[in-house]
């Protein structure tokens, strides 16, 4: 174990998957969230045999004891990557990025009502302290009739896109009991390019240079941030590096001022604030949980 090698490695992971949203968002008005979802899978799937290979993973990685498992891992992923791409086109990044941490939250629910893990005291105040952070960042759009329909709009698909996000993350929960974690990553990029081409036939465009650099710019990243996420829990336990997930939204506050002129509002802070603390409270208790019922499994970002 090496938790400095660890946290270097969820960072940087981080840090690439806002840059991957970054690039989807520069492309956002020039082709559909359907099209720009299967450049993101399509051509992380290159970088992920690439990596199994070096690993001498392949095998394992395409192996498989459930695949109606992963393919519907991959419809609920698949639909979450949508709604959060239109989103992208519709919101500020740091609004977006803020309100998609409402993922973990709802998977604390899902978990309850889907496998029967028991919530208590703890957890229902975590996740009842998120919703209402998330409600704080929301208040611009629902009080404010100049927002127009476009903002809100943004903030449903954002919402439903962290819902469908912690319905994928019940069902790799499920998964890991008997599939690898090289099988859950290839599967998922497999599924959603396939899934993906699904939406070809409402409106597909044949983006120019630049927007197709920008969205296969995305998916190489996005593989790359995929193997940095995925190597850095074998050398740092989940519990320890789950709190660097948060690192998002300062990335994402940089980088919406400094390339889209976007400035976060008091709202945006203060529900960050908000749920990032429900986010730790969460973590805090899933880590006394995993040591009293034996080494936990490994974490599950809302990148996935």
């Amino acid at each position: 174990m090496s938790p400095l090698r660890g946290m270097a490695l969820k960072l940087s992971a981080v840090f690439l998957f806002v840059i991957m949203a970054s690039l989807i968002k520069a492309s956002a008005d020039n082709v559909p969230p359907g099209e720009a979802v299967f450049f993101r899978s399509v051509f992380a799937l290159p970088v992920i045999l690439g990596w199994l290979a070096l690993r001498r993973e392949l095998s394992t990685g395409l192996r498989t004891r459930n695949p109606m498992g992963h393919l519907w891992r991959g419809m609920f992923g698949v639909s979450a990557m949508a709604c959060g791409f239109a989103a992208l086109g519709l919101l500020p990044l740091p609004e977006v990025t803020v309100l998609g941490y409402a993922a973990p939250i709802l998977t604390v629910l899902f978990a309850a009502m889907l496998l029967g893990e028991k919530v208590r005291l703890v957890r229902m105040s975590a996740v009842f302290i998120g919703l209402v952070g998330v409600v704080i960042v929301m208040l611009p759009q629902l009080g404010n009739e100049e927002m127009g329909t476009a903002a809100r709009w943004g903030v449903a698909l954002v919402l439903a896109s962290a819902a469908l996000r912690a319905l994928a993350h019940v069902h790799i929960r499920k998964l890991v009991q008997h599939e690898t974690t090289s099988a859950v990553v290839f599967y998922f990029a497999l599924s959603a390019s396939c899934l993906s081409l699904l939406s070809a036939p409402f409106g597909w465009v044949m983006p120019d240079f630049q927007t197709a650099s920008q969205l296969i710019g995305a998916g190489l990243i996005g593989g790359v941030a995929q193997i940095l996420l995925t190597s850095s829990y074998r050398h740092a336990e989940a519990a320890f590096l789950a709190p660097f997930d948060y690192a998002s939204i300062l990335f994402a506050l940089v980088i919406g001022y400094t390339i889209f002129d976007e400035i976060p509002t008091i709202h945006t802070i203060i529900g960050s604030v908000v749920i990032i603390g429900a986010g730790v409270l969460i973590i805090w208790r899933e880590r006394q949980l995993g040591v009293k019922r034996g080494p936990a499994r490994s974490n599950l970002t809302p990148h996935g």
